[in-house]
């Protein structure tokens, strides 16, 4: 559904949760197609196997992500040229987005090859798990441009608010996905080339479904060409996903160190982290559900200049995001041993995650502001306030790692926490100047 302001400046949880709600469970789907193919490939027992194709996906993962500025960005700008009630230009919105999109998917599949080498050998695995993981990465990185112009159909959609489509597309795509999987890999004995190749017939079904509700909506992609090249747009447009990429790289960085410190650590408790990640990925679905509201909602209400209007979106988003935080710390608090026997059979692994639990107990509330304001931050396109503080994050999260790092593991954990609430606390003690300054 596509909603509209009641009034001016009334924004209500019926319009946070009719976004929040299908982007939930659009986030709950989009790891779904590395999963599959981890899985499908499995199921053929050679462990060399299963390894290529888990570190491929894990690269494809961090790759697309550091190029998720595309759906930021097309979201805010679509909002806001919605509130503006510039409708032309939301339609070049979507054909800028997909001008980019090709452009960097086309130089990933150009680079293909000193990429693949750079990346696979900075993973550091056997030469088997290694030539696996090549022969997906060299099948799969052809999804490169198909992936990134998804994301554009994703942030054009929920930038108007229209959710439900946009959870149709990302269904779409991993169902097929796993569908063409399980015929390639399990019945036409395909193997990992299979899994890469059944990667890229989804993304590209998925692009033609998105291409197909595009066109529904606006009725094509006639832009003018002045429109479309317009150089104050443009120029916009690059600063925004340029100071989003780098924010993203940070957060990759953050936790990239993350990760490298625990292995440092010993191989227990590398795993016994790698398992209370997950729990932090489940609280990150449902936080970044409400953080695409506060996208839209806030994008909007910024091309409106309405001020009310966006404060209201900013309130409720960060209300609804405690309560959410509140019940998913209550859940890993009660349940939290229980899942962890469910993910790992080793007795070490088990213990060793039973001792931090407590962090990923505390992760949802100490994160709730740096889902919900970095929302904010992106329906405003307030970027390069956020790409700085971003940057500053990192830097207290590396000394408070630096200061702790005599405690072991618990000291790095100490520290992810310590980054989770710089995040979300700087954001919000430079949210009220913003905000007087983008309304003055």
């Amino acid at each position: 559904m596509n909603f509209i302001f009641s009034s001016p400046s009334k924004v209500t949880t019926a319009q946070v949760f009719a976004i929040a709600g299908p982007a939930m469970v659009a986030n709950l789907t989009t790891p779904l197609i590395g999963i599959v193919s981890t899985t499908a490939i499995g199921r053929l027992g050679d462990a060399t196997l299963l390894g290529g194709v888990a570190m491929a996906s894990v690269l494809f993962d961090c790759m697309f992500w550091l190029f998720a500025f595309l759906r930021m960005s097309t979201v805010a700008f679509t909002a806001q040229a919605i509130g503006a009630g510039a409708t032309r230009e939301v339609q070049a919105i979507l054909v800028r987005g997909f001008i980019v999109a090709a452009v960097i998917g086309t130089g990933l599949i150009a680079l293909q090859m000193p990429l693949a080498a750079v990346l696979l050998g900075a993973m550091g695995g056997s030469e088997g798990i290694s030539r696996a993981a090549r022969t997906y990465f060299v099948i799969r990185i052809w999804s490169a441009p198909l992936a990134l112009a998804n994301y554009v159909v994703l942030g054009w959609l929920i930038g108007q608010a229209r959710a439900q489509l946009a959870l149709g597309v990302q269904i779409a795509i991993n169902l097929i996905n796993m569908t063409a999987t399980v015929l390639l890999v399990q019945v036409l004995d395909t193997g990992i080339a299979g899994a890469a190749s059944a990667a890229v017939i989804a993304e590209a079904t998925g692009l033609v479904l998105g291409v197909l509700i595009a066109r529904h909506l606006r009725g094509g992609f006639s832009v003018p060409r002045a429109t479309l090249f317009d150089r104050a747009r443009l120029m916009r447009m690059l600063a925004v996903n340029r100071d989003i990429m780098i924010r993203t790289a940070s957060l990759i960085t953050a936790f990239l160190f993350f990760t490298a410190q625990s292995a440092r650590s010993g191989d227990v408790t590398l795993a016994a982290n790698a398992v209370l990640n997950n729990f932090l990925l489940i609280s990150a679905f449902f936080l970044d559900g409400l953080a695409n509201a506060a996208e839209q909602l806030c994008g909007r209400a910024y091309g409106a200049r309405d001020k009310s209007a966006f404060a209201g979106a900013v309130r409720l988003v960060v209300i609804w995001g405690f309560g959410f935080a509140l019940v998913v710390t209550a859940t890993f608090a009660l349940f939290g041993p229980a899942l962890i026997d469910m993910m790992t059979a080793s007795p070490d692994v088990r213990h060793g995650a039973r001792l931090y639990l407590w962090s990923v107990v505390l992760a949802p509330l100490l994160g709730v502001c740096a889902f919900t304001y970095d929302g904010v931050y992106i329906g405003a396109t307030w970027a390069r306030d956020m790409r700085n503080l971003m940057v500053l994050s990192l830097v207290i999260f590396l000394s408070a790692w630096f200061a702790l790092r005599g405690f072991g593991n618990a000291g790095l954990w100490g520290a992810l926490l310590i980054f989770y609430a710089a995040r979300g606390g700087l954001e919000a003690m430079r949210y009220p100047s913003l905000l007087k300054a983008s309304f003055a």
